[in-house]
């Protein structure tokens, strides 16, 4: 037989096709068996993306009433950074909060990351960056828009710069605010004598 052949793959599938092939009686069935396994390893792609999403860390919006309601235990030292990725002294010292992450791991010490960062930023870029940098301490993002309203309710010293760090020892008993750039050796002289 010479000329073309149309054939319609079933309506049940991904989409339907209709595939104009040649006198060649098996080139129908080699094309259908080209698209199932294309529509499997489309599938096999979307699962991975969604698994890969999956291992993205959820990043709450917090209050700055919510922290505090958050960092309210009678027996944990919380150690509350405040950042954001367009900041670049806070990221160059994300490692430091990885390393102290590992080092209080098991003790009762919980570090919490507060993200500045712009609304139009949460949480799409903000959860693309977390993966990049492989952030171990909890993140939240910080939803109060007016800091006139939320640095003071932080911490009446606090001028506003970023990054900037708070330590809540266990029933708010202990606030230290130190304002700038941190190092793991620093806070470990703060809170070691707290957890004694």
């Amino acid at each position: 037989m010479n000329g073309c052949k149309i054939i319609q793959l079933p309506s049940n599938s991904f989409c339907t096709y209709i595939i104009l092939t040649l006198v060649n009686e098996r080139q129908p069935l080699v094309l259908y068996i080209a698209y199932i396994l294309m529509r499997k390893l489309l599938f096999a792609f979307c699962f991975l993306c969604l698994s890969l999403s999956g291992n993205a860390q959820q990043i709450p919006a917090y209050t700055a009433k919510d922290i505090f309601d958050h960092t309210a235990s009678p027996d944990t030292v919380y150690i509350i950074n405040f950042w954001a990725t367009w900041c670049a002294p806070c990221v160059h010292e994300l490692p430091e909060f990885n390393d102290l992450y590992n080092y209080y791991e098991g003790k009762p010490v919980k570090i919490i990351l507060i993200s500045l960062d712009f609304k139009e930023d949460y949480p799409y870029k903000l959860e693309g960056f977390l993966q990049r940098k492989k952030l171990l301490p909890a993140v939240a993002w910080l939803s109060d828009p007016d800091p006139n309203s939320f640095i003071p309710k932080i911490d009446n010293s606090w001028q506003g710069s970023i990054p900037a760090t708070l330590i809540v020892a266990p029933s708010g008993h202990f606030k230290k605010f130190i304002e700038g750039t941190i190092t793991k050796k620093r806070i470990t002289k703060i809170v070691d004598p707290l957890l004694n």
